[in-house]
C-alpha cells in the first residue's frame, strides 16, 4: 500500500468520526465546575452564617451569665439583715424606737444639687413636701376622687350655666 492510503486510514481498522465535540466537552466541564463552585460558596456562606449566630449566641449567654450573677449577688445581700434595715430605713422611712427621723426640707441647702430629679416628684404635690410613698398613695388616691367629683360638678354647672345664659 502506498503512504497516501495508510495516512487517510483510521488505526485499527474502525472508521474514526468526523465533527468537534471538544467545545461541548469543555461547556459540559465548564457547567460542572461552576456549580461546584456554586455550592462551595454556598456552604461556606452557611458557616460563617452560623459562626455569627454562635458568636452572638456566645455574647449573649456571656451577658446573661453576668446578669444572673448579679441577681444572685444581690439574693444574698437580702439574705443580711444589716442590708435589709438599710433598705427598710431609705425606701420606708422607718426609725428604730427610740430614735427620731429627721427629714430635710431642702436638700440642695446640704448635698449642694439643684433638685432637679425631686421637681417632678414635688409637682404632683401642691404642699411641696415629700410624702413616705404610702401617706403619697393615700393623698392621690383621694385628690383622684375629689377630681371626679368636682368635675362631675363642673360639667352639671356648666350645662345649667349655658342654658340659663341662653335665656
Amino acid at each position: 500500500m502506498s503512504t497516501s492510503t495508510r495516512a487517510n486510514r483510521p488505526r485499527g481498522g474502525k472508521a474514526r468520526r468526523s465533527g468537534n465535540t471538544g467545545p461541548i466537552s469543555f461547556f459540559i466541564s465548564l457547567f460542572i465546575v461552576a456549580l461546584g463552585a456554586i455550592q462551595l460558596v454556598s456552604t461556606f456562606h452557611t458557616y460563617a452564617m452560623d459562626l455569627a449566630d454562635l458568636n452572638s449566641l456566645k455574647r449573649e449567654e456571656a451577658s446573661l451569665q453576668e446578669r444572673k450573677q448579679d441577681l444572685e449577688n444581690e439574693i444574698a445581700r437580702w439574705d443580711d439583715d444589716a442590708y435589709v434595715t438599710a433598705q427598710a430605713r431609705e425606701r420606708l422611712g422607718f426609725v428604730f424606737p427610740g430614735e427620731q427621723a429627721v427629714r430635710v426640707m431642702h436638700p440642695e441647702a446640704v448635698t449642694g444639687d439643684d433638685g432637679a430629679d425631686d421637681a417632678a416628684d414635688q409637682s404632683s404635690d401642691p404642699s411641696g413636701s415629700t410624702l413616705p410613698w404610702y401617706e403619697e398613695l393615700d393623698y392621690l388616691f383621694g385628690r383622684a376622687d375629689r377630681s371626679d367629683d368636682s368635675d362631675a360638678a363642673a360639667t352639671t354647672n356648666d350645662t345649667t350655666g349655658d342654658t340659663s345664659g341662653q335665656e
